[in-house]
């Protein structure tokens, strides 16, 4: 190679270099620095952070998943919202939250949760997914009635669709 392409070569790198230098400095856009602590953090940091979720972290609590969900994982959570939860007829969460009542509660959360890491470019092609409950649910733009409105809130030991109803089992 000529020595004026070689010197030419090199001053193109150092250009590069220096502005790769000016990019990684420049503030983060906020919405991908708040996806990128989302990940960070597992499914129920997350889901506590969001602030949507009071309702469903205080059930998960009660029916001691915590740790569970705090595990390697990878689970996909499709997450009620409060207002998925206020919706409800009334009387319907106030019985599973008794202790007495814990494996009532317990088949209900779990009916949200699916094994695996389902983000929803996948979700779309499949028609069921097992839950972590047992029970076998029809997926779309919804699973079992409840539309997805958000989707694929990466966590570090999986992914949170969040939907706009409280599913049944």
């Amino acid at each position: 190679m000529k020595k004026s392409t070689m010197k030419t070569l090199r001053g193109l790198k150092g250009q590069v270099l220096g502005w790769l230098l000016v990019v990684s400095m420049l503030p983060l856009n906020p919405a991908l620095k708040a996806a990128r602590a989302a990940q960070a953090k597992d499914l129920v940091d997350t889901a506590v952070a969001a602030g949507k979720f009071n309702t469903l972290v205080v059930a998960v609590k009660a029916a001691d998943l915590v740790e569970t969900l705090n595990g390697p994982g990878p689970f996909t959570v499709f997450a009620p919202t409060d207002q998925a939860f206020d919706a409800l007829p009334a009387g319907t969460l106030e019985a599973p939250l008794k202790p007495e009542n814990k494996n009532q509660l317990t088949s209900i959360l779990t009916y949200h949760v699916v094994p695996g890491k389902i983000m929803s470019r996948d979700v779309l092609k499949l028609s069921r997914v097992q839950t972590v409950q047992g029970q076998a649910a029809e997926t779309s733009l919804a699973i079992d009635g409840a539309r997805v409105i958000q989707a694929d809130i990466a966590c570090s030991n999986g992914v949170i669709h969040v939907i706009d109803k409280v599913m049944l089992p």
